[in-house]
């Protein structure tokens, strides 16, 4: 089994990749949305799995309206998590196209309003995505009201026949992920993907590898054990995550199945959730652990205060002449 990369453009939404004849995974800034249904589904003839970042509406309806026809609207929306950057145009969308959206019934408090995500955790280190960028990323929820549906607890999904849906929390509560047993293959979300994605560079540079789930948003680390371990058993023959290019083949086998069985090795060693996680049910968070020391605040503010006296010492320093002009 192959992928194919459509290159789009050189700025924005750059990709489009193949990873099935009716399954397309849209490449946006930081993260990926799936299309699930036939080329020309036309109106009502496919899904789409994941909305992307609040900026992302506009892509997403170009993309659809590209692959199924003008004006073409998905029967369903399915969120694999909350997270603002996999559900951050799904209002927009919902509304724009009268659409249901689906979520595992743990993952409906931060998608009615009721609750906020743990605090990110910015001490897990990794790279500059973690310790600089994830401090200012949003956790509020999102109010879908009526336009919410719980997935069905048969595991079947709406409009996808044939795909099953997996409950794999841990980086959220109600993370799902969706598989298709007829080839194997897997949308994952964020319970792996397949770039480091506390790293800035590899985030620049989409370096493909399967990878933990973004550290700085994953209050659950026994959890996230499980859930990965359960997708590894799976043996799926291509994957599509929330971060990263989809992977298949060998290389995909042997890196999902090293994860899973050394995924201890990833747990950061040091962390606001490492040694206790973040209690949820169905109406929320219900108990995140205390703050673990973060070394970079004071150390910006050491820095800064360095900075303002040594403005201030060279502003008050004499104006020596040049030795030729003193008299």
């Amino acid at each position: 089994m192959a992928i194919k990369a459509l290159q789009r453009s050189a700025i924005g939404p750059a990709r489009v990749f193949e990873v099935a004849p009716d399954v397309a995974c849209l490449e946006l800034p930081i993260v990926n949305v799936c299309f699930i249904g036939e080329r020309l589904a036309r109106d009502r003839g496919w899904v789409l799995v994941d909305a992307g970042m609040p900026t992302s509406g506009h892509s997403i309806v170009r993309e659809a309206e590209r692959r199924f026809g003008p004006g073409a609207r998905p029967s369903a929306i399915v969120l694999t998590h909350g997270h603002f950057d996999h559900a951050g145009s799904v209002r927009s969308l919902a509304e724009r196209w009268d659409v249901p959206v689906y979520a595992h019934r743990l993952e409906a408090p931060y998608l009615t309003g009721r609750s906020d995500y743990p605090p990110a955790d910015p001490t897990v280190g990794g790279g500059a995505m973690a310790r600089v960028a994830s401090r200012f990323f949003p956790r509020s929820p999102i109010d879908l009201g009526p336009r919410l549906r719980l997935l069905n607890e048969d595991g079947s999904l709406p409009g996808m026949a044939g795909w099953r849906w997996i409950h794999t929390p841990g980086h959220t509560p109600g993370h799902v992920s969706l598989f298709r047993d007829a080839d194997r293959v897997l949308i994952a979300g964020d319970a792996f993907v397949t770039m480091r994605q506390e790293s800035l560079i590899s985030v620049l540079t989409r370096r493909q590898e399967v990878s933990r789930p973004p550290a700085y948003f994953t209050p659950d680390w026994e959890s996230s054990r499980d859930s990965l371990q359960e997708l590894a058993r799976l043996d799926p023959a291509i994957a599509a995550t929330g971060h990263g290019i989809p992977m298949f083949g060998i290389q995909l086998h042997s890196e999902l199945e090293a994860l899973a069985r050394y995924f201890d090795d990833e747990i950061p060693r040091h962390g606001r959730y490492v040694d206790q996680p973040a209690l949820a049910d169905e109406r929320g968070i219900v108990r995140v652990p205390p703050p673990v020391f973060d070394p970079l605040p004071p150390l910006v503010l050491s820095l800064g205060v360095l900075a303002i006296l040594g403005t201030k010492l060279l502003r008050g320093s004499p104006v020596r002449r040049p030795a030729l002009l003193r008299g």
